[in-house]
């Protein structure tokens, strides 16, 4: 049965560095036989949680507020997979996709977190040579944490330096490396 895997782009710019390094994972889940669907959250109408907790009721399902989530929570509880990209921006992930994080908080109440058993990867990048001088790691960190809770699985991090649009696709070592994510997120290679 082929594997569903829902692509989440965070970066402001279609062709920046972290959708390059997105777009090698979708190449690498495809090869592996995935569906993947692809989503530029920048170009979403996704407003801020206004912590109105009516998501968390028995009688109510996703969040009361009407924007793009609407269409994505039924995808997102459908998919066996997520991929998350981000630039790495003032030391975490850009707004697009923590807004996009916060909604996915209407995807838990009585029943549990939707995310149990999903996999996830997630591409990074940063204008520094270091992860952890660049903020990557806390952004990496706030993955670790949050996917815990949920009980999801994290398969795998792809992340380097790339500061100008694209850059990053000159780093072939770690285009392979986010090529083999996405197999290993379709379900077609082990985790090393």
């Amino acid at each position: 049965m082929r594997k569903s895997i829902l692509a989440f782009m965070g970066s402001p710019r279609k062709n920046g560095n972290s959708t390059v390094l997105a777009k090698k994972i979708v190449e690498g889940s495809l090869a592996a036989g995935a569906r993947v669907e692809s989503f530029y959250l920048h170009k979403m109408k996704i407003s801020p949680c206004t912590a109105c907790d009516k998501c968390h009721k028995a009688d109510d399902r996703f969040c009361v507020i009407k924007d793009d989530m609407q269409k994505l929570y039924p995808k997102i509880i459908a998919a066996d997979g997520l991929i998350l990209a981000s630039p790495i921006y003032f030391f975490s992930v850009s707004a697009q996709l923590k807004l996009f994080m916060d909604r996915c908080y209407a995807l838990g109440g009585p029943g549990g977190y939707q995310f149990k058993g999903k996999k996830i990867a997630i591409a990074l990048t940063y204008g520094d040579v270091d992860p952890f001088r660049s903020g990557a790691v806390n952004a990496m960190r706030t993955f670790q944490d949050a996917f815990a809770y949920v009980e999801a699985n994290i398969a795998g991090y792809v992340y380097g330096t790339g500061l100008e649009q694209g850059e990053i696709a000159k780093n072939k070592a770690l285009m392979k490396d986010a090529f083999d994510l996405g197999k290993i997120l379709a379900g077609k290679c082990n985790a090393q």
